[in-house]
């Protein structure tokens, strides 16, 4: 299997591409400061009983999340715990006040701060150090019995006392000579730590993990990797600095891009990125999957798209769904999919196919470097896995909420605004104290409106004594009305130059809480005075006056 890491280091911005067989298998982006992996010495905010868990303030805007099962039992230099601290209820081993040493195993995401664990573990290219556990333990990806043994015995041996080790990947036919230097390293590593926490005062950051580049080069870059090309001389130098210390024989590996083109369009990784974005992945037999992501979990769609068989149905299902858990999983790991994940495959009636299925998607995630679990394939065709997740995904990373449908993906239909609307207009016909009324509102809804003519409008406005004028206005959110209030039919066409210099009144939101209405901002009193003063008109009725009494009830 031909694998090739590929580093775009921009700015603002980086990227690596992990590639096997021509195929794009991970990306991972980082703009900022990652933050998992590092250690706080942090400060416990408050304890609750009821949830099992404290939030722990680490200096960030949101405090971290500390759940019972992350508290150890051993006590480390610069905490301030009690002799109870990691025996019995979350209660009785914390309390508010106290400082602790705790490590980001998940990064914010959304609304959610930080989870958090008082359980450390500083990584390096071959093992990995648990400072607070006395433990071994070898990589399941090293298969082979004989040389899980060896390293195992390797790591008893060199292991630190009362402490703990895993063996990586990486460490497979490596020697006990490299193995002990990576625990001589990071055994330095710990003492700053625990140097940094017994001085430092809460709420402080102790060690900060590398960042991309070289967590790649840590954790990916192995004897398996055909080559490293990197677009930076910067970070080239450095790589090249850092396998010098624990890998020489790779740095041949590793080669500088030099071209003129962008290194990702040079190797086709660009447009595979921007196909990971998308919402339908199509498949080869011409199915395809829908990936949708929602608060709780994400849930994935198989469809038989435009693959109609050769036999009969069971097969066609069949061979959709052997075809479609390969690319589900695939994206799973490209995309970084965390958490709940749901699979809704199609309904297959034959038992034997099921089992198929199933084992062919357990044999796919074995793939993937994070924990993950598949729960069941239940009668109705679903599937449920569960994903580690510690990094902001791709679409966390490269996605924001829409501004125009808040997330959700849809808005109200123009008819149902048009039937909202004229409900709205009514009302206002009937409430409102203003003798004329401007409208305006999206010119779909307004067609949709006056489909039928005006009749009703004009009925409207002889019942209830009122001139009522409603437009579309291009550029409008279509759930938005705008309405401008004025003292008679004259003054509106007074307001309308105020409206056409983009002043408002009343802004309605037809699917929002009352609380979602927009309010004018103070500061823009005086610009609304002087697009009065243009106007040729001082504001002594209509939308001034509305202003006066909004501003003046906001003042007492």
């Amino acid at each position: 299997m031909a694998r090739e890491i590929i580093a775009s280091v921009e700015p603002y911005e980086t990227r690596v591409a992990v590639i096997e067989d021509g195929t794009l298998v991970n990306i991972f982006v980082e703009r900022g400061e990652p933050l998992a992996g590092n250690i706080y010495k942090g400060k416990v905010v408050n304890v609750l009983p009821g949830m099992e868990a404290a939030f722990v303030d680490i200096g960030l805007d949101r405090n971290a999340f500390l759940h019972v099962t992350d508290i150890r039992s051993q006590r480390l230099v610069g905490e301030e715990v009690d002799e109870s601290f990691g025996r019995g209820a979350i209660a009785d081993r914390l309390r508010p006040g106290q400082e602790i040493l705790v490590q980001v195993t998940k990064e914010p995401m959304g609304t959610k701060g930080a989870r958090v664990t008082t359980y450390i573990a500083l990584p390096a290219h071959y093992l990995v150090l648990m400072p607070t556990v006395n433990y071994v333990g070898v990589s399941r990806r090293i298969e082979g019995d004989t040389e899980r043994k060896r390293l195992r015995q390797i790591a008893d041996s060199i292991k630190p006392d009362k402490m703990g080790v895993i063996v990586r990947t990486a460490a497979e036919g490596v020697g006990e000579r490299e193995l002990r230097a990576d625990v001589d390293f990071l055994l330095s590593v710990w003492n700053r730590v625990t140097e940094r926490a017994r001085n430092g005062k809460a709420p402080a950051l102790i060690y900060q993990d590398v960042h991309l580049i070289r967590r790649v080069v840590r954790d990916l870059l192995t004897e398996d990797v055909e080559r490293f090309v990197i677009d930076s001389p910067d970070e080239y130098g450095r790589i090249l600095d850092l396998l010098s210390s624990f890998a020489p024989a790779l740095k041949s590996r590793v080669t500088l891009h030099k071209g003129e083109e962008p290194i990702f369009e040079h190797f086709g990784v660009e447009k595979e990125l921007e196909r990971a974005l998308r919402r339908k992945v199509w498949l080869h037999s011409g199915g395809y999957v829908v990936i949708d992501r929602t608060e709780a979990l994400t849930v994935i769609d198989v469809n038989t798209g435009k693959y109609v068989g050769k036999t009969d149905l069971a097969s066609t299902i069949f061979k959709t769904n052997l075809e479609a858990v390969d690319e589900i999983v695939r994206q799973i790991i490209l995309r970084d999919i965390g958490g709940i994940i749901l699979v809704d495959l199609i309904d297959m009636e034959n038992e034997r196919h099921r089992k198929r299925v199933l084992q062919a998607l357990g044999e796919a995630v074995k793939a993937d470097r994070a924990k993950i679990h598949i729960i069941d394939l239940t009668q109705l065709g679903l599937v449920e896995i569960t994903r580690k997740r510690v990094y902001q995904d791709l679409e966390e990373v490269m996605r924001t909420h829409c501004p125009y449908c808040e997330g959700r993906g849809r808005v109200l239909s123009p008819e149902t605004m048009s039937l909202r609307v004229r409900r709205e207009v009514r009302r206002l016909a009937r409430t409102n104290r203003a003798r004329a009324l401007l409208v305006e509102l999206h010119p779909q809804v307004h067609a949709l409106l006056f489909r039928d003519g005006e009749s009703w409008l004009r009925q409207l406005e002889e019942n209830n004594g009122k001139h009522i004028l409603i437009r579309g206005r291009e550029g409008l959110h279509l759930e938005r009305v705008n309405v401008t209030e004025a003292a008679d039919a004259a003054a509106l066409e007074q307001e309308e130059v105020l409206v056409g210099a983009g002043r408002r009144t009343q802004l309605y939101w037809l699917d929002r809480e009352p609380d979602e209405a927009v309010d004018i901002a103070e500061e823009e009193e005086e610009e609304y005075e002087h697009a009065a003063a243009v106007a040729g008109e001082r504001a002594t009725h209509g939308i001034f006056a509305r202003l006066r009494q909004l501003f003046a009830v906001r003042r007492t």
